[in-house]
């Protein structure tokens, strides 16, 4: 845009926001009292587009946005409203309804009492007119029924100021109540995630004690295998036998091998993990994940096959941490197959998520197993360490998605990983 757009448009905007609807209706309000006087009177003309103009700037000026702000308003709408009755025939000016402006803006922004004093006070302005020799009118000159006439029209601005303050007033009181339950919502939401952190961290301390008593369980035996080989080794009839201290220390060798890998996965189940998402393509992902897990099942003669529609399904995800969890389930689907057997990965894109499938056609999980598989430590292999689906649900957990299982023992096992296609977490 050039330069010479930008300064007109700036003029342009500043109009259309001082020249809304309501600034339309007063000018059109003040148009139709001027065309449609009875007679000419200058000063009034002056005093209308004035009155007019007032009311189309107030709400936009700061100056009149506090309470001594909108009392000096109300003041000055009386102040006009007063003089334009008297430059127009005083107690008889056919602008008498004008009184009506300061006495409805007190109505909608004040309590009774202030809605009160400013009706009285347009009330006895407009009374005011009826003094000897004001305007140049006195008590005798008027029509003996005027009193009467003036008397009916200040008790239409006490009526009007009524309604209009009790509309405004059930208005305030709306307003009022709906901000009180936003702030109870407010507060209860507050409760409600002091409460969940509560039940994080109750979970957490739950979730390490599991896991140290697991880690303890896990550990006895190894310990118990390198005390016993060691024991073995220190007897006087062992050192003349060299092929059994061979095989003590090949066991004390293995056992602290296993030893360092469960206290290694122990580690990286226990360790906090940090989500680093950005864009990328599922697809790369799972290549890499068959690529790494072929050779395991060329071993095992299981055939690993990947299906997904053509394409890239990108969306946001860590890369490393899924090709990981990916990798553990296809790694247990393979073991759990038999040679000949097929363990296929499916990905997909199901109302606005990515699903992930792993299946394989092996002898499945007991019904019993089913709610245990992803506690940590719990496993049915003779060497697992029992945090492979552990680790799995934790790393979908933090990618806020969930895992389901499906399986029938003797057709077979299905995993099933549901993904948003964003992430919402504040941190990663």
């Amino acid at each position: 845009m050039s330069s010479a757009a930008t300064l007109q448009s700036g003029p342009v905007r500043r109009a259309a926001r001082l020249f809304q609807p309501q600034g339309f209706a007063w000018l059109l309000f003040v148009a139709v009292l001027i065309a449609t006087a009875p007679e000419t009177n200058y000063d009034a003309f002056i005093l209308l587009p004035i009155i007019g103009a007032f009311q189309i700037v107030e709400p936009r000026l700061k100056l009149f946005s506090s309470r001594r702000g909108q009392i000096i308003s109300i003041i000055l709408k009386l102040i006009l409203s007063y003089l334009l009755i008297g430059f127009s025939d005083g107690a008889e000016s056919y602008y008498y309804p004008i009184f009506l402006i300061p006495v409805v803006s007190a109505a909608t922004l004040f309590e009774l009492p202030g809605v009160i004093l400013v009706t009285a006070v347009a009330s006895l302005a407009y009374f005011s007119f009826l003094l000897p020799g004001f305007y140049n009118y006195n008590l005798y000159q008027l029509p003996p029924h005027h009193i009467s006439v003036m008397s009916l029209r200040v008790s239409f601005y006490a009526i009007v100021a009524f309604l209009v303050y009790h509309q405004a007033k059930a208005k305030r009181e709306e307003m009022k109540r709906t901000e009180q339950a936003a702030e109870r919502l407010a507060e209860s939401n507050r409760s409600l995630r002091a409460a969940e952190a509560s039940l994080r961290r109750s979970e957490r301390l739950a979730a390490l004690g599991q896991l140290t008593a697991g880690l303890a369980h896990e550990l006895r035996n190894p310990l118990g295998t390198i005390k016993a080989s060691a024991e073995m080794l220190t007897r006087a009839s062992t050192k003349d036998r060299p092929e059994v201290m061979s095989e003590m220390t090949g066991y004390i060798v293995s056992e602290v091998d296993r030893v360092n890998g469960l206290i290694a996965s122990f580690l990286d189940f226990a360790r906090p993990l940090q989500i680093r998402a950005v864009t990328a393509d599922l697809r790369s992902t799972l290549d890499d994940v068959v690529r790494q897990q072929s050779d395991s099942a060329r071993v095992s003669n299981v055939e690993l096959a990947l299906r997904m529609n053509d394409g890239p399904l990108s969306f946001e995800f860590d890369p490393d941490l899924l090709k990981l969890a990916v990798s553990n389930l296809v790694q247990n689907a393979i073991q759990a197959s038999a040679a000949g057997q097929r363990v296929e990965i499916r990905a997909e894109n199901r109302n606005g998520n990515v699903i992930i499938l792993v299946s394989d056609h092996g002898q499945g999980i007991q019904p019993d197993h089913l709610e245990s598989i992803f506690n940590p430590f719990f496993t049915t292999k003779p060497q697992g360490t029992g945090l492979g689906l552990a680790i799995v649900s934790k790393i979908v957990d933090e990618h806020e998605g969930r895992i389901n299982v499906f399986s029938e023992p003797g057709n077979g096992t299905t995993f099933e990983v549901t993904l948003p296609k964003e992430q919402h977490r504040s941190t990663r």
